[in-house]
C-alpha cells in the first residue's frame, strides 16, 4: 500500500512539512552509530524498569519488551485544537448517551438506535437501570483511537471507554526522549504530558460520592499477571495512591474498606482496571476470585464511585460505534468535529451482502473484539483465511462489522533496514469529571511490519513520542 499520508514529508520529492523540518535538519547530523547506541540504551531502560505487554499466543513467551522508535510524531498546534475540541465533543456525548440508557432512553424512544442494539448487548448492564452516578459521568478516561488517512483527514476508529490502557507509555516515551535527546526540546517547543497522573488524581477525586471532601482513590488491578499490570502499579505510583486487588479490599456497613496496617480505611473511589464481569461475585461471576463481594450494592448506594463505571462497555461495543455521530446530534445539537470510519453493520442483510461480496477489500472486526484480535484485514488475508472467516460470518452476522481498509498514514521509523515509513494511529486519553480535559498528545502506536496496519502492542506494534508543537 503506497497511497498513504506521509507524516512527515508532503510529496513524492520528499518535501518535509514545516512542523518536522527542524527535527529533519537535526536528523540528517546524527551519526547513525549515535543514533543506534541511543537506541540500544533505551531498550535496556525498558527492560531494566520492566516496561513489558503481554503478547498472547506469541510462542516467544506471554511477555516481552514494547519496541519504542526514536523519531517522534509531530502534530503542529492548530491540528491538536481540532483534534482536542472533536474528541471532547464525542466524550461528552456519550456519557450523555450511557446515562440515557440507564435512565430515561430517549434516544430508543427517539427512534435512533434500535432498542435490540443497546438491551441485548452483552455489554449492557441492567443492575445499573435507575441508578445515579456521581455527576452522572460514566466513562471517567477514555482512550479514544484516531487515524489519518486520505489526504489527511483524521478519523475516530474506535472508543475505547472500558478500562483503556496505554497512558503508561506515552509518560516514559516522553521521559526516554528527553533523556536520550535533551537538546531536541531545547530546539523545539514541546507541550508537556507528565503533569498527566496529576491530572488523573485530580479528575477522579472531582467524582467522590457527594459529601466526601477528602476522599481516598485507590487503582484496583487483576494482579501481576495481567498484560497491563505495569500501568496499574505506574499509575498508582505516579498518583501517591495505593495499588488493591479485590482481596485488599471489603464491604463494612454498605461502605467499601482497604486493608492497612493500621486498620481499615474507607475508599471512596476505585480507578478500576478490571472488567465488569470480575468486579462482584455477589453480582456477576460468581467464580470470580478478583473482585469484592458486595461492592456492587454500595456502588448502587452511591458511596463509592467506580471509574469507570459499570455497564459503560455498551457505548464502546463496535456495533454502537456507527451511531455515535448521530449521539452528537441527539445530546448537543451540533454537528460531529470528528468523523467515524464508513462502517457496515452485517446485522443488516444488505450491509451483509456487501460485505461478503468484498471481503478482500474490507476490514471486518468483531463487535466486541479488542487488541487486534478476531478481526480480518482483507487485503492481507490468504484466499483461505477469507472462506473461514466468511463462514464464521455467514454463521453470526450480528458479530461483526465492516469498514473499508484505510491507507493509514505513516510516520519514519527506525527498522532492521533504517528509516522507513511504518503505518501509525493516535490513542489520545481523555477525562471526564467537573470538566473535560487531556493532555496534548497521545500515544502514538506504530506497526513495525512493513505494510501491516495492525498497530496494536498486542499484536507486536511499536510506539512513539507523540508531539504537539506549541506556537
Amino acid at each position: 500500500m503506497t497511497d498513504y499520508f506521509n507524516e512527515m514529508t508532503a510529496d513524492a520529492s520528499g518535501v518535509v512539512r514545516d512542523h518536522y523540518r527542524a527535527f529533519d535538519a537535526w536528523l540528517r547530523h546524527q551519526p547513525p552509530e549515535r543514533i543506534e547506541r541511543k537506541r540500544a540504551e533505551a531498550d535496556l531502560t525498558f527492560r531494566r524498569v520492566g516496561i513489558t505487554f503481554a503478547v498472547y499466543g506469541d510462542g516467544a513467551g506471554t511477555e516481552r519488551l514494547i519496541p519504542f522508535d526514536t523519531i517522534p510524531r509531530i502534530i503542529p498546534a492548530h491540528e491538536w485544537a481540532k483534534l482536542q475540541a472533536g474528541l471532547a465533543q464525542r466524550i461528552k456525548a456519550l456519557n450523555m448517551f450511557v446515562h440515557d440508557i440507564y435512565h430515561g432512553q430517549d434516544i430508543v424512544r427517539a427512534g435512533i438506535i434500535p432498542a435490540q442494539q443497546i438491551y441485548q448487548n452483552a455489554q449492557y448492564r441492567p443492575e445499573m437501570q435507575g441508578i445515579s452516578v456521581a455527576s452522572d459521568i460514566y466513562a471517567h478516561i477514555a482512550g479514544v483511537d484516531i487515524v489519518r488517512a486520505g489526504a489527511g483527514e483524521f478519523y475516530v476508529l474506535e472508543d475505547n471507554l472500558r478500562v483503556p490502557s496505554g497512558v503508561s507509555y506515552m509518560l516514559e516515551d516522553r521521559k526516554m526522549m528527553m533523556r536520550l535527546f535533551p537538546e531536541l526540546f531545547t530546539r523545539h517547543r514541546i507541550a508537556p504530558v507528565e503533569h498527566y497522573p496529576d491530572m488523573l488524581l485530580e479528575n477522579l477525586r472531582s467524582v467522590a460520592p457527594a459529601g466526601v471532601l477528602d476522599p481516598t482513590v485507590v487503582v484496583m488491578t487483576p494482579g501481576t499477571y495481567n498484560s497491563a499490570y505495569f500501568e496499574h502499579a505506574f499509575l498508582a505510583q505516579q498518583m501517591g495512591v495505593e495499588l488493591v486487588e479485590g482481596k485488599d479490599l471489603f464491604v463494612d456497613a454498605n461502605a467499601v474498606y482497604m486493608r492497612t496496617i493500621r486498620g481499615p480505611r474507607r475508599v471512596d473511589v476505585i480507578y478500576r482496571r478490571l472488567d465488569d464481569d470480575y468486579l462482584d461475585p455477589l453480582a456477576f461471576r460468581a467464580d470470580s476470585t478478583l473482585g469484592v463481594p458486595g461492592l456492587l450494592s454500595v456502588y448502587r448506594a452511591g458511596r463509592v464511585t467506580l471509574a469507570n463505571a459499570i455497564g459503560t462497555g455498551v457505548a464502546d461495543d463496535k456495533s454502537i460505534y456507527p451511531y455515535v455521530p448521530d449521539m452528537i446530534r441527539f445530546y448537543l445539537s451540533e454537528e460531529p468535529l470528528l468523523n467515524n470510519v464508513p462502517t457496515w453493520q452485517c446485522r443488516r442483510p444488505e450491509d451483509l451482502a456487501y460485505t461478503l461480496a468484498h471481503l478482500d477489500r474490507l476490514v471486518v472486526k468483531e463487535v466486541h473484539g479488542a487488541g487486534g484480535y478476531g478481526m480480518l484485514i482483507g487485503p492481507a488475508a490468504s484466499k483461505q483465511e477469507i472462506e473461514d472467516f466468511r463462514r464464521r460470518l455467514v454463521a453470526r452476522p450480528d458479530g461483526y462489522i465492516a469498514q473499508p481498509t484505510l491507507a493509514l498514514s505513516a510516520c519514519p521509523t527506525y527498522v532492521d533496514s533504517g528509516i522507513a515509513p511504518r503505518h501509525i494511529d493516535l490513542r489520545p486519553f481523555v477525562l471526564s469529571g467537573k470538566t473535560i480535559s487531556m493532555v496534548p498528545g497521545g500515544l502514538t502506536r506504530v506497526a513495525l511490519r512493513e505494510g501491516s496496519l495492525v498497530v496494536n502492542s498486542s499484536q507486536g506494534g511499536g510506539t512513539k513520542d507523540t508531539w504537539i508543537l506549541e506556537e
